[in-house]
């Protein structure tokens, strides 16, 4: 997948800036794409040089003006043709297991301090896809949800974001209790029986 069509199926909900793109990213779209707003911004130039975004500008009086942007019949007929082509699978590029990988011949120490650190972050994740997801769906619960409501497209995503980060946080904390338990270091807190 290109960061074009992550960008296009970003702006099919609306018309937003690039700085209102870059906190959908964050919120959203990051669970499958991540891209830091310098990119963002050189993607939307590219996109409305081929038409398959049109942009506008809005003047602004107490701030500076903004452009935003919305996706064009042409921007929907490439996200058809994306759609079209078979997906390829994904791949985990991850330095961490690299690091649990050698565990047998390094630091355990350092290790498990790192897979505690990361599990702390898949948390905080997580929760935020929950507050996403319960944002999305209001007073309706996830089955009503899914079965009725739009834009189903965006929760589904979240949902995949919320799970992904769900087990990412289940494998770090039990790799790291074992790897503590294999070195016989106490856990913060931790009193031994």
């Amino acid at each position: 997948m290109a960061l074009r069509h992550a960008v296009l199926a970003a702006l099919l909900d609306g018309e937003y800036s690039g700085y209102q793109l870059a906190k959908i990213f964050d919120l959203s779209v990051s669970n499958f794409w991540h891209a830091v707003p310098q990119q963002l911004y050189s993607e939307l130039a590219k996109l409305e040089t081929e038409g398959l975004i049109s942009g506008r500008q809005i003047i602004q009086h107490d701030r500076p003006n903004k452009r935003v942007y919305t996706v064009t019949p042409a921007g929907i007929d490439e996200l058809e043709r994306f759609a079209a082509v078979p997906a390829k699978p994904g791949i985990i590029r991850e330095n961490l297991l690299v690091m649990v990988q050698a565990v047998d011949h390094i630091s355990a120490p350092a290790v498990i301090t790192q897979l505690e650190s990361r599990a702390l972050v898949a948390a905080a994740k997580v929760e935020l896809f929950e507050r996403t997801l319960q944002h999305l769906r209001g007073d309706l619960d996830e089955e009503e949800y899914l079965r009725n409501a739009s834009p189903v497209g965006p929760y589904l995503t979240c949902l995949r974001g919320r799970r992904f980060e769900q087990e990412n946080y289940e494998w770090f904390t039990s790799t790291a209790r074992l790897l503590r338990m294999r070195a016989g270091i106490q856990a913060e807190g931790e009193t031994s029986a």
